[in-house]
């Protein structure tokens, strides 16, 4: 096999992989939350509902811009399935929550962005999204350190913190 023929195929493979990378494409409409797990693998946190169904949460790439919680009934089938690294899903976290509240919310942080500040004694949570004008920005949760409860919360473009280095960087947000 050539180094181009080679080089075509994997090219061919990513995109593939990138276009159905959440899942969606494969879950059936009449799925059960097991064809889900089989498709899209094991959560990275799940729980049961009051109602008895269960939501099971997939983060998407060690600094992804999706994180999808996938809804299940009573019954074990397939509800729905939506992205909640959102503008919209954010504005629900609000002072006083919980990590637990926090992470049935939005899901869990980027581990590695996680610091705590002993002068503040103040954990924060940071997670990776795309806001609503399609640009790369970052959202932080900061907790009171000792009750574990939200303080506040920030919201702001990569651009705007230069973590990237200036520039525009809505072609990341594109696919």
């Amino acid at each position: 096999m050539t180094a181009r023929l080679s080089v075509g195929i994997l090219l061919c493979g990513l995109l593939a992989a990138c276009a159905n990378y959440d899942g969606a494409g494969k879950i059936p409409v009449d799925a059960r939350l097991i064809d889900v797990e089989y498709s899209m693998g094991i959560p990275a946190l799940r729980w049961k509902e009051a109602d008895g169904g269960e939501t099971l949460a997939y983060p998407f790439g060690a600094m992804g811009y999706h994180t999808f919680f996938v809804h299940g009934d009573a019954n074990g089938r397939f509800h729905s399935r939506e992205n909640v690294l959102t503008m919209k899903h954010f504005a629900r976290i609000t002072s006083g929550m919980t990590q637990e509240q926090v992470l049935r919310t939005i899901g869990p942080p980027v581990p590695a962005w996680t610091v705590y500040f002993k002068a503040r004694d103040e954990l924060v949570w940071e997670w990776r999204y795309c806001d609503d004008w399609n640009e790369p920005a970052r959202f932080n949760v900061l907790f009171d350190g000792t009750s574990g409860q939200v303080r506040s919360t920030l919201a702001s473009t990569e651009r705007a913190r230069n973590v990237f280095g200036a520039g525009d960087r809505r072609s990341w947000c594109s696919h």
